[in-house]
């Protein structure tokens, strides 16, 4: 599973950055603070990072250099991902996601999204000028989460879809619930179709026999991977994995060069290297172990504290199906915010805990008294009654295309009197960032029923009007 976890090799950009960090010197470039004497006078505490704030000096160099530090650590994570190419983001997933669609479509080329994609990627289509189909996916009215895509579904949606250049899976969700991945990529593979599997929620997958199946083991063509959601690195790291010859490299390198930023920041560099060291050592074995064996053991505490979790796939999630008690996503939320109890995720009827490599030990006793709590304020409570399906059809295209959607003159309507027309924004609550409509698409009588029952549980974050083509 791990390469590299016996040969314990020195991880070449700490070593690199280091080594740079600790001259003396005049040093006249970028950024503008100089190693940190702009920051000279002020708390130490304050100067270590901005003396690791450097450029792409050679010895270093960065994620589309062939030389240099940031190459030796990428080619290291190759070999332990066993990817054929491997790079690190530092503008997050959501940029990885990007340029992972430029790179496998030309423009004008029909990408396949899932219904629950996060919106990320209905921007790297509005920037590669792609055409997003979308394929519904089955829905859980008990917890208002969509589900993974089945396996007997993949077969019928692409013969229904015809020409696709690229499909997109999600797994894990958000909420840890991982898809089938083996079989789902083989009948896109069989059909010459290249997948795209965003695993930023997913990254841990890779490191532990008893967790899903990760999206390189199952040869998918491209992963996406967040290394802040899962493997403790900074905001903003991430991950891109190729593998295999389905797709060019060079390309997926000329969209990394398009919509990745010019001057990676040697922080998140350090930051995305370091999660990666960490989980491959045995410590970060030891440890990754010791977290989905404590989140167990949390699960089973709460089941006998008869508080409603869901089931999910991932360990480090924990789903609190929060409508059982007659609260939305956001009313929990905001009660146990003022109880100094964080969470990641509120939506509809759940509320997502990540635990991600914090030690569920260390928060066992606040979280149930915290939830407790809140149990019993909500004594004589009914359930909320289980949502609707979504109407979307099995397979379905925008009515009007997306960059005309974005940029066509518009006006804002109520959105009870929006029948019949078509959407010029995204209706699309954050977290979890996934659009419940669409630029493009025709508000039926139906969707705006649907819209008016999301709108009264997402604790504001749908407005009473829409943004619709003039």
């Amino acid at each position: 599973m791990n390469p590299l976890a016996d040969a314990n090799p020195p991880w070449p950009f700490e070593v690199a950055l280091r080594q740079e960090a600790s001259l003396r010197g005049v040093f006249l470039h970028l950024p503008a603070h100089g190693r940190g004497r702009a920051w000279r006078g002020e708390p130490r505490r304050w100067v270590l990072p901005w003396q690791l704030d450097l450029p792409e000096l050679p010895p270093l160099g960065g994620p589309l250099l062939d030389e240099g530090a940031v190459a030796a650590s990428q080619r290291l994570v190759s070999q332990l991902f066993g990817s054929s190419q491997s790079w690190y983001g530092v503008n997050g997933a959501s940029g990885l996601l990007q340029a992972a669609l430029l790179g496998a479509a030309a423009p004008a080329g029909r990408v396949l999204l899932p219904r629950n994609h996060h919106r990320s990627l209905l921007h790297g289509c509005l920037l590669g000028n792609l055409e997003p189909i979308f394929y519904a996916l089955p829905f859980d009215q008990a917890s208002g989460l969509p589900q993974p895509l089945p396996p007997q579904w993949l077969k019928p949606l692409l013969d229904q879809a015809g020409s696709i250049d690229l499909l997109v899976l999600l797994s894990p969700t958000y909420q840890g619930q991982a898809a089938q991945l083996s079989e789902l990529v083989a009948i896109a593979h069989s059909k010459g179709i290249p997948v795209l599997v965003d695993e930023a929620h997913g990254a841990h997958f890779n490191f532990a026999a008893n967790l899903p199946e990760a999206g390189l083991a199952s040869g998918a063509d491209l992963v996406v991977q967040s290394l802040q959601k899962a493997l403790g690195g900074l905001g903003q790291t991430a991950l891109l994995h190729l593998q295999g010859d389905r797709l060019d490299r060079k390309k997926m390198e000329l969209a990394l060069l398009a919509l990745q930023t010019s001057s990676p920041s040697a922080l998140l560099l350090l930051s995305a290297e370091q999660a990666i060291a960490r989980i491959a050592s045995e410590a970060g074995q030891q440890q990754l172990q010791r977290c989905l064996k404590q989140a167990g053991q949390l699960r089973d505490g709460f089941k006998n504290m008869e508080i409603p979790l869901l089931h999910t796939q991932d360990p480090l999630r924990l789903v609190f199906h929060c409508a059982r008690w007659g609260l939305t996503g956001s009313a929990a939320d905001e009660w146990l915010m003022q109880n100094q109890i964080v969470a990641e995720c509120p939506e509809a009827l759940t509320l997502t805990f990540c635990l991600g490599l914090t030690p569920a030990d260390s928060i066992r006793g606040q979280l149930s008294r915290g939830l407790i709590g809140l149990k019993r304020q909500q004594k004589n409570v009914k359930p909320l009654p289980p949502l609707d399906s979504p109407p979307y059809p099995p397979l379905g295209a925008l009515a009007v295309p997306l960059g005309d959607a974005w940029h066509l003159g518009s006006i804002r309507l109520p959105l009870a009197e929006a029948a019949g027309r078509i959407a010029a924004e995204t209706i699309c609550p954050y977290p979890p960032g996934i659009p419940l409509l669409l630029p493009g698409e025709r508000l039926d009588p139906a969707r705006i029923d649907w819209l008016q029952q999301q709108k009264m549980l997402w604790g504001g974050q749908i407005a009473d009007t829409v943004r619709v083509l003039a």
